[in-house]
């Protein structure tokens, strides 16, 4: 791959993966290092690299194992010294193309709250859920870049579903 169908690539779906980034760092900050590191590290193996079949799926499991790499340095980091290494941002102010004042408020609402429980979702559920709505990716595509069977990865989103679901109806009940 030459440095012109990088660029490409970048164009493409870099709008996708800096989005996708931001969900599961929580951090703007650590989601535009994760952003370009990705693309630093398709840079570094282009010579190798021929994605022809989906290279959206392929850019977003390197994204995926450069956050795993980083979480699991992180947690070492975080078993040494003690401390908590991590700088939370708040994205409830993500820009969106919502119409009406009206419903843009009651949109970001919520959002927000699906943000939220998302968020509180353990890895293994919020990945699968964040690659197939968000992301549009297929069952195949999520076992690939996961390294999981399909009947796994379904039944992650089922079970993650349900529990979402359940979270979202029991906040509105308290409302």
């Amino acid at each position: 791959m030459n440095q012109e169908e990088l660029e490409n690539i970048i164009y493409a779906y870099g709008k996708d993966l800096y989005s996708f980034c931001c969900y599961i760092t929580h951090s703007r900050l650590e989601a535009e290092d994760l952003y370009q590191d990705t693309f630093l590290k398709l840079y570094e193996i282009r010579e190798n690299l021929h994605i022809e079949t989906n290279p959206k799926s392929f850019i977003m499991s390197v994204a995926l194992n450069l956050y795993r790499n980083y979480k699991r340095k992180s947690s070492l980091r975080q078993l040494k010294t003690g401390k908590r290494i991590s700088m939370e941002d708040n994205l409830s102010d993500i820009p969106s193309n919502e119409p009406v004042i009206e419903e843009q408020i009651v949109l970001k609402e919520e959002c927000k709250l699906l943000r939220s429980e998302v968020n509180k979702l353990p890895d293994k559920y919020k990945i699968p859920i964040l690659l197939f709505y968000m992301e549009g990716l297929s069952l195949t595509e999520i076992s690939q870049i996961l390294k999981l069977p399909s009947g796994t990865v379904k039944t992650r989103i089922h079970r993650a579903k349900k529990n979402l679901k359940q979270k979202l109806e029991d906040s509105y009940y308290d409302k």
